[in-house]
């Protein structure tokens, strides 16, 4: 893993690195022309030692002719030495072009030298005139290097004038170089610092965006950065805090759901208790009463109305003790049976009642007192408010898996919206009910008993009549039956 620390490292490096390659170039440059400038000032100053020597050599002979002592004569023979030793050190100095002159260059000292030697000899011979001829000589000789080391400078200024032009042209160039080369690193210098700067900065931007995120409520979104330093790290341990918090939040989600189910179970077995105890004025008088009703209007022949006050009785007595559980299919339809005979007797010919039931149906569970009210809100609807009353179908199927029960009207209908809110709990309604139990009521707990939702269909429209589907999975057995009154 890069760190941040590694990468301003190598930052630096780079730029140091550039910097001692610039610094090597210049130096390289500058050395190379310090060395021809060094040689070509190198030679003029042997050739004016030529002149020099040969001038304190004649001064020096001049000294000694005068007065010959000793240290006269070992000064002239000190001058004679730095002589031959600047003679071998010009001579190095020859070229294609200069080759001959400095031959005879060299050949002019030789001879300079020759003479000022025999004035010695002249002197130490005490052959005055001799000596005063050849220092003459010498002396002449001496003038001449002088005019001939002029003549060679000239012939050197002229065959290295190019050369002087060159390194002219040079420095030049080596000026332009170096402000190219300064141009071309400053730019690779603020490429390279950029892409640095954004290998911090934006991963820092993507965690910055996705802690937006997370403070917005926003936690089943990954968090992911393009990075691979204590950045990336961090947005690994960053999202698996927020993997922790999501699951923590979904959990505590499904418990308030589960809470508010429960809690909804509650206020409904509250209700049904309560309308039980409303509805419960004392049963066994009621019972006892009807059953009393039934029997005289037996004996005093009305079959009819005796057996009227019989499916009261029974529609009573299962309203009362069928609430807080589940019952089968067929126990369901024997008392809409019941139900639909006292309303027949009530409406007369005003309610049509059709019923198309499959048999092997009827052992399903189903929760208590679910088909009375729904019946009982078509003819509610669909038949007391027309005068001329109304139809009902009431079907019973299975399809796969399913119990289909339909419930059916040809009222009024209501519209899209209505329906909206029936399916959705957000009506409430009560009123009429001779069980004081409504849609919403209903709805629920077949959502409880069942664990699921989506399981009523509504279609209808104004005008058109309503159409109720019950798509209930199958359910057999008293376990469910148990789970439910529990739950409530």
């Amino acid at each position: 893993m890069n760190t941040i620390q590694k990468k301003i490292w190598v930052l630096a490096s780079v730029v140091l690195a550039i910097m001692v390659a610039i610094w090597l170039t210049l130096t390289f440059y500058n050395q190379k022309m310090q060395t021809q400038y060094n040689d070509i000032l190198q030679r003029y100053l042997q050739m004016n030692e030529v002149t020099s020597a040969s001038q304190e050599i004649v001064a020096d002979l001049n000294r000694y002719l005068m007065i010959p002592t000793d240290g006269n004569k070992a000064q002239l023979e000190e001058s004679r030495e730095r002589l031959l030793t600047v003679q071998s050190t010009v001579y190095d100095l020859r070229n294609v072009e200069n080759e001959l002159t400095l031959t005879n260059y060299s050949h002019l000292i030789d001879s300079f030298i020759e003479t000022v030697d025999r004035s010695v000899m002249f002197q130490e011979q005490e052959e005055a005139e001799s000596a005063l001829a050849e220092f003459a000589e010498a002396t002449s000789i001496s003038m001449y290097i002088s005019e001939m080391t002029l003549t060679i400078f000239d012939t050197e200024l002229k065959t290295y004038e190019r050369f002087y032009r060159g390194i002219i042209d040079q420095s030049t160039e080596l000026e332009k170089l170096g402000f190219w080369l300064l141009l071309l690193i400053t730019a690779c210098l603020l490429l390279f610092t950029y892409l640095f700067s954004i290998s911090i900065t934006r991963p820092v931007q993507q965690l910055t965006k996705a802690a937006n995120e997370l403070a917005k409520g926003h936690f089943d979104q990954p968090i992911k950065v393009d990075s691979n330093d204590e950045i990336s790290f961090l947005a690994k341990t960053f999202d698996h805090m927020r993997g922790n918090i999501n699951t923590l939040i979904l959990e505590i989600q499904k418990k308030a759901q589960l809470e508010r189910e429960l809690q909804e179970s509650k206020l409904l077995l509250q209700e049904s208790q309560l309308r039980n105890l409303q509805n419960q004025i004392n049963p066994h008088f009621l019972f006892n009463t009807l059953n009393t009703l039934s029997k005289k209007a037996y004996l005093d022949g009305a079959e009819e109305t005796s057996d009227l006050l019989v499916s009261v009785a029974g529609l009573l007595r299962y309203n009362l003790k069928r609430m807080d559980r589940a019952v089968s299919l067929y126990e369901e339809v024997y008392v809409l049976q019941q139900y639909m005979d006292i309303q027949k007797a009530r409406y007369s010919d005003r309610l049509q009642f059709h019923a198309e039931i499959e048999e092997s149906s009827l052992g399903f569970q189903i929760p208590g007192l679910t088909l009375q009210p729904l019946i009982e809100n078509a003819v509610i609807h669909a038949i007391e408010p027309e005068e001329d009353g109304g139809q009902i179908w009431f079907r019973i199927q299975e399809v796969e898996d399913e119990i289909w029960i339909e419930i059916a009207d040809d009222g009024q209908g209501m519209d899209e919206e209505k329906q909206r809110q029936l399916l959705e709990q957000a009506v409430v309604s009560k009123e009429g009910h001779s069980t004081g139990i409504g849609f919403s009521n209903v709805l629920k707990r077949l959502q409880l008993f069942y664990g699921r939702e989506n399981l009523v269909e509504i279609d209808s429209g104004i005008g058109k009549g309503t159409k109720i589907t019950l798509k209930l999975p199958k359910v057999k057995g008293a376990q469910n039956h148990g789970q439910t009154s529990h739950s409530g």
